[in-house]
């Protein structure tokens, strides 16, 4: 796991689950953390909580089990939004109307860990699959490799080096891909902006902050419906049929969020899903000699 994006990602869960904290410090009282005086439930210089947490055991017991089932009511109110009204969701945004709902980058970095935990429990004792210059291999764990060393190319000889590498720890490989595929999900959020910013070049009236929260949000509902087939999948296999919903909620979301034609909105997705596509090749290849490089330290 990608220790940053976790940690993002939990800071923005309790801002997700979170209300105000029941026990703060008086209006005036310093800082546990910077020592300026309070103005508030957070602190205005470094941001940090003044909830004071000494208390009795039972107590914060109580509290606990009281935020889990107390959820904060814009969960509810984004949620559905995003799942059967996304347009309505994003241009309500757009439009000012924010404190109702979750953040989206708050709510798009809870997901991509959410995403990761559930991939995670999908994970067995699997092959590696590892692409070398002499072929794909694909190699069980705790197994090991004889690779033809007559290779001539400094290239082809750190490519071999590595590839043994994998066969030897695939556990350690797949580890690495996993950290650096959360680190390089967020970069789905600019080529999507970009992209779509290309298609919209001409509106004067759309900007790049709009294609950023059109993308949060369609990507979190994306990440949601993967990790509810992953999960769903587990019962049978009919279930990964859901995914078939993903080219439709974007079909709606796209057309109720920039108010275009049908043919509009389908040439627009088109367009999206090659560059969506190109970028996960490249991003693919990038994130296999990253892993490459984990394996050779």
């Amino acid at each position: 796991m990608a220790h940053e994006v976790e940690a993002a990602a939990l800071d923005s869960a309790e801002g997700v689950l979170g209300r105000k904290p029941p026990h703060t410090r008086p209006i005036g009282a310093p800082c546990p953390n910077c020592a300026t005086p309070l103005a508030g439930a957070w602190c205005h210089v470094c941001g940090q909580s003044s909830e004071d947490f000494h208390r009795s055991l039972m107590k914060l017991a109580a509290e606990a089990l009281g935020g889990l089932i107390d959820v904060d009511s814009r969960l509810w109110r984004t949620l559905p939004n995003l799942c059967l009204r996304p347009a309505r969701l994003t241009r309500a945004y757009l439009d000012g109307h924010r404190i109702s709902q979750i953040p989206p980058f708050r709510l798009f970095l809870v997901v991509v860990v959410l995403v990761f935990l559930v991939g995670g429990l999908q994970q067995g004792p699997t092959k590696t699959t590892v692409i070398t210059p002499n072929g794909v291999t694909t190699v069980p764990p705790g197994s090991s490799l004889a690779f033809d060393n007559s290779a001539h190319s400094p290239f082809e000889r750190w490519m071999i080096s590595h590839a043994e590498a994998v066969a030897k720890d695939p556990t350690k490989f797949e580890a690495a891909l996993s950290e650096w595929a959360q680190r390089l999900a967020i970069l789905s959020l600019p080529v999507s902006a970009v992209l779509l910013g290309a298609m919209f070049f001409w509106r004067r009236e759309v900007y790049m902050f709009d294609h950023l929260i059109f993308s949060m949000h369609s990507l979190s509902f994306q990440g949601l419906l993967l990790s509810a087939s992953m999960l769903a999948t587990k019962l049978s296999d009919v279930f990964g049929l859901v995914l078939l919903l993903a080219p439709a909620h974007l079909f709606f979301h796209m057309r109720g969020t920039y108010a275009l034609s049908v043919f509009g909105t389908l040439a627009r997705m088109s367009v999206l899903l090659i560059g969506s596509l190109i970028a996960l090749v490249f991003g693919s290849l990038a994130l296999v000699m990253i892993g490459f490089l984990e394996m050779g330290q």
